[in-house]
């Protein structure tokens, strides 16, 4: 059985099948802060996401992070390494992208056991 979150006509904002949740790529509300704002807000998307799925970021299997600007990288980097579990890090690439708004600075992608 596949359950489906937040359905809308073009994506699901989650979707969880086999113990698995995948998670949407997850922006910023507010598109107008910089790499470490903009990379609060998605964590803590992402932290709201895992909890409505009954599990949470110790249990990350993958992350995938899409920056625009690569010299982005050490400011999210500060902000990841605050957020994430120590001993429980997933195995993640990073990589810059253009994304599809041009004020956002990072899109993140989960997948995590539940």
């Amino acid at each position: 059985m596949i359950q489906r979150f937040d359905v809308g006509p073009r994506m699901s904002e989650m979707a969880i099948h086999n113990g698995v949740v995948y998670l949407a790529g997850q922006i910023a509300d507010d598109a107008g802060q910089d790499i470490r704002g903009q990379t609060r807000q998605v964590l803590a998307a992402v932290d709201a996401l895992l909890a409505q799925a009954g599990t949470d970021k110790g249990k990350l299997l993958r992350v995938e992070i899409f920056l625009k600007d690569i010299t982005d990288f050490e400011g999210m980097n500060q902000i990841w390494d605050e957020w994430v579990v120590p001993g429980h890090t997933p195995p993640r690439a990073t990589v810059q992208a253009r994304l599809a708004n041009e004020e956002w600075r990072i899109e993140v992608l989960v997948t995590a056991a539940v």
